[in-house]
């Protein structure tokens, strides 16, 4: 068996060189095209490039301004209040009041804390410590003495006690 020459009729010959040159054609279409869409591809990523390293440098001028105003700021900051707190108290059996007198004898020990900047509470702070830990405090006709048990320095004071007898 063999397969028929129908290469060789006219209209088979028109068919498969239609075939070719339609093939040629599109495959030139498909280069254009794909050529165009890589270079608007192309163009798009180096204008992104160009907008990320431009982005870079805003966000480094940004941090570098943001750093700057938070030292400013930190340099500004200043202890605004004191908060004394008791752990001990109930051992104790104070009241309310006794309570109060002891936070607000520690508070106006360490009064001329408040309006100072951070930096100047913190190099004081062993001298604060001694402050209120060698001081006596006389409540009911007993005396008490006080022990920092922490003490956090922000833009609060915060100081936590323990109160013992003293001897």
């Amino acid at each position: 068996m063999r397969i028929p020459p129908l290469y060789k009729k006219p209209s088979w010959q028109r068919l498969f060189a239609g075939m070719v040159l339609g093939a040629i054609i599109s495959w030139c279409i498909f280069l254009y095209t794909f050529g165009e869409w890589q270079e608007d591809l192309v163009t798009e990523i180096e204008d992104q490039a160009y907008s990320i390293e431009e982005l870079k440098k805003t966000n480094k001028i940004y941090k570098e301004e943001i750093t700057a105003l938070n030292k400013i700021n930190q340099e500004k900051l200043r202890v605004q209040s004191i908060h004394v707190t008791l752990l001990n108290g109930e051992r104790y059996q104070f009241t309310s009041l006794n309570t109060y007198m002891i936070q607000d004898h520690v508070k106006e020990d360490i009064s001329d804390v408040i309006a100072k900047d951070l930096e100047s509470v913190y190099k004081s702070r062993k001298l604060l410590k001694k402050a209120i830990e060698n001081k006596i405090y006389k409540i009911d006709d007993k005396q008490y003495k006080v022990e920092i048990e922490e003490m956090f320095i922000y833009t609060t004071l915060f100081i936590e006690l323990k109160v013992s007898f003293a001897k």
